[in-house]
């Protein structure tokens, strides 16, 4: 049995002159969590979708669960479970309507299906609200039904896009905390996600920009690789002016907002520390700190995404 979950090669989808997804190559292993990043409109859902064998591609190829998405479609569904971005849940129905229902999708009945739904239930916090209408559910409890509704019929692969949309802190955590036990029990996770925080629980992430790869790798070896030089945080008042001042500076490699805060990549520590200081002083902006910080996976999205536009438009 190879250890290869997912291996895709120069997967293309086009519609019409437009090129959604453009020759992505990758590969997941088996009981990883693998996280798909890139901005909206960047060609995630797209991929999904050609993976579950939902839409065929254009050009290139893929193995699901050693199934061909092209010939064996079939397979491919029955090895997979899918949530979308919106939780795949009927509202009108009742948790277990809607549980019944995947089950039946599934093939699972008799005892079978009621150990599942039990499981489920427990799994999602949802004991004695069998009857509820899922309409009613918070975004947290919405969110574990559709992830037992996904994998009701325990796929060796799960593809989960976006599926923390819309949802509180703790539910997000919590549902990582779920994640991370299916990965743990040799299910392997594909993930998307807009939050670049939880990219840090992947074990190996892609990102992607207009449907094109532009980087590969674990958390750590990302930023390693593409973050070079020092990255400063600044606090300060009059943030938006301040970076208006700072990123014109030769001196300033990269300038962005982070919240409040500002975060300057510069080519030495002290000599930056000493420009930026100078640079607001002089324009009459308050300084309250400036702080070297570790690099955020954030900080090497928009460092390569910069670069990348840079390169496109040479």
């Amino acid at each position: 049995m190879s250890d290869k979950s997912i291996e895709v090669s120069s997967l293309t989808k086009r519609f019409g002159a437009f090129t959604a997804v453009d020759a992505l190559s990758f590969t997941v292993n088996r009981g990883e969590i693998f996280g798909f990043l890139g901005a909206n409109g960047a060609g995630k859902s797209t991929t999904i979708r050609m993976l579950c064998g939902l839409l065929s591609p254009s050009s290139g190829t893929a193995r699901v669960g050693g199934h061909d998405i092209g010939t064996e479609t079939e397979m491919v569904k029955r090895s997979i479970g899918y949530m979308s971005q919106r939780f795949s849940l009927y509202d009108d129905l009742t948790v277990e309507q809607n549980i019944r229902f995947y089950g039946g999708i599934y093939g699972l009945e008799g005892a079978r299906l009621a150990q599942r739904m039990q499981w489920v239930l427990t799994m999602a916090d949802l004991n004695g609200r069998q009857a509820s209408l899922t309409r009613t559910l918070s975004g947290g409890w919405k969110q574990r039904l559709a992830l037992g509704c996904a994998i009701l019929h325990e796929p060796p692969i799960v593809f989960l896009d976006e599926p923390t949309g819309g949802v509180d802190p703790i539910s997000r955590r919590n549902f990582w905390e779920l994640i991370n036990a299916l990965s743990a029990s040799g299910t392997t996770v594909l993930v998307t996600t807009h939050f670049l925080e939880e990219a840090e629980y992947c074990n190996d992430i892609i990102l992607i920009n207009a449907g094109r790869l532009i980087a590969a790798g674990s958390p750590g070896s990302l930023k390693k690789d593409f973050i070079k030089h020092p990255i400063l945080e600044v606090v300060c008042d009059s943030v938006v002016a301040a970076l208006e001042l700072i990123r014109t500076e030769p001196w300033a490699l990269e300038t962005s907002v982070f919240g409040t805060m500002l975060h300057v990549m510069v080519e030495g520590e002290a000599q930056g520390r000493e420009r930026i200081a100078a640079l607001l002083v002089s324009r009459g902006i308050a300084l309250q700190r400036i702080d070297r910080i570790a690099p955020s996976l954030e900080d090497v999205f928009l460092y390569l995404l910069e670069h990348d536009r840079g390169s496109s438009t040479a």
